[in-house]
Order: structure tokens, then sequence, then C-alpha cells
């Protein structure tokens, strides 16, 4: 593991054999939710070993329709965020849509994500870059693994050697992502950690309705493949009942079907590793 994921994780008892965990609700729906997903997902991912990063967006930027729910308003919700620093103990992921957003959110969270479609915005990531901050990149669902390799150096250049790739499935007609597990080792010849966004991969996107779609039954498929090709980490939005969730219900795992999951990957990962 490397050495700034080490620093992330200084506080909890892990076994620095196994994968690491980003998990949580899509958006920041209310402080309850937060806390309630992140201690149930905290506990698990003690009990088994894995180390743990909540993971909530702040704000939703890139929404089909313009009636889907985009958050709470900024500043509440990095409120919420910093609370689960606070009262948790735990290191805290979200999304930024824009350079300007950056310094902002860095107050809060511990690692920057950047969203697939923005991956090449270059202002974007030498904003995130100049935090000091961990910034984790998606890989666009247009790109392949090896022309990632720009975003990390995009980031390194500016100073910041804390990189982290992930993949999220590529674009496959105008519905739908299909996942290439190529992309793990080749993502992971630039040098970055990589994880697997399993719940994304699994969108069916820009629906007529305006809601995207997607398959969660397939969530442990997608999963167990990763951690099989030698994902770092695993990325999973999940809620306690998705059917109700503000955001992305269609493709998140709920919340009581986590912790058998990550039983069966670390299975996977100790007959691989």
């Amino acid at each position: 593991m490397q050495q700034f994921l080490k620093d992330l994780f200084t506080g909890q008892s892990y076994d620095e054999t196994n994968f690491f965990l980003l998990a949580g609700p899509c958006v920041v729906e209310s402080e309850e939710l937060v806390m309630e997903v992140a201690e149930k997902v905290a506990g698990i991912c003690k009990n088994l070993g894995i180390p743990y990063v909540f993971k909530a967006s702040y704000r939703k930027a890139n929404r089909t329709s313009a009636s889907s729910f985009t958050g709470l308003g900024d500043e509440a919700a990095l409120k919420i965020l910093g609370n689960v620093k606070k009262q948790l103990g735990l290191p805290v992921v979200s999304d930024i849509h824009a350079h300007e957003e950056a310094a902002m959110a860095a107050e809060y969270v511990d690692i920057l994500q950047i969203p697939a479609f923005l991956c090449r915005q270059t202002d974007l990531l030498i904003a995130a870059a100049q935090t000091g901050k961990i910034v984790n990149v998606k890989k666009g669902q247009f790109l392949s693994g090896q022309s990632m390799k720009f975003a990390a150096q995009k980031i390194r250049q500016a100073g910041n050697d804390k990189v982290m790739l992930t993949e999220r499935g590529t674009t496959f007609g105008y519905q739908d992502l299909v996942v290439d597990y190529r992309n793990i080792p080749w993502m992971q010849e630039h040098g970055a950690p990589v994880v697997m966004d399993v719940t994304h991969s699994l969108q069916q996107p820009n629906q007529t309705s305006g809601i995207t779609g997607g398959n969660p039954q397939l969530i442990g498929t997608i999963a167990k493949a990763a951690i099989a090709t030698g994902a770092d980490g695993l990325f999973i939005e999940t809620h306690p009942n998705p059917g109700v969730a503000k955001s992305d219900g269609a493709n998140m795992l709920r919340l009581d079907l986590l912790e058998p999951l990550l039983e069966q990957a670390l299975k996977i990962r100790k007959a691989v590793i």
C-alpha cells in the first residue's frame, strides 16, 4: 500500500493486504442518513479488516433532468461530511466539479474526486492537486486505461503525488456501459492505486425518462471480478433503501447486502494475492 494511503488510514485497525473501500450514499440527503450509513459500514469494515473511506457527494452537478435532486446546498452538505470526520474519525471523499470548488471542499474532505466526464479538465485537476489532498480521478467513459496517464501526469506536475485512478465503465451505445477489466492493470502501470467503481459501472444513463437506470443485481459480479483482476480498492454506493434514494437509487447496493459481498470479495483477495 502506498504511503499516502497508509497515512490516510492511520488510526484504523486493518489488514494492509486487504483492498480498501470507498462507500456511502450517492449524495448527502440528510445528516441522519449519512451518519447511519457511515456508522454501519465502519463497523462492518472494522470487523473485516478493510480500510474504509466514507463517500457521499455534497452536490450532484451532472444530472440528466433539471428536476433531479442536486443536494442540500454546498455549505450544509460539506458540514455534514465534516461531522463524519469529527465524530467517527473516518476519512471522507466527495466530488468537485469546477476549479473554484477545490479549496472549499478540501477544508472538509480527505480525497477530492474528479467525476469521469471531467477527467480531462486541466484547470480542475490542477486546482485539486494544489490543495495537497489525495486526488481520485475517475476514468472517462470515453477513455482507455492507458490514456489516463495524462490525468495522473497533470496532478503530479502540479506538485502532488497523491493520485488514485478509478475505473467506472465504458460507454456502450447510447444508454449502457460495459467494464473492460484490462483497464485495472493498465492504470496501475501509471503508478497509482486503482479503484473499481462498482455501482456507477452498472448505470444505464441517458434514459428517456430523465432518470438513470441500472443493473444492481450485477453488483456482486462486478465487484468480485475487479478483486480477481487486482483492483486495489472498491467504490460502492449503498443506501438502506435505494428505492427511496434521492439520487442513483437504480444502481445502489442495499445496505444490508454489503457485508456478505465484502466477505466474498475478501475470500477472492486472499486467493489471488
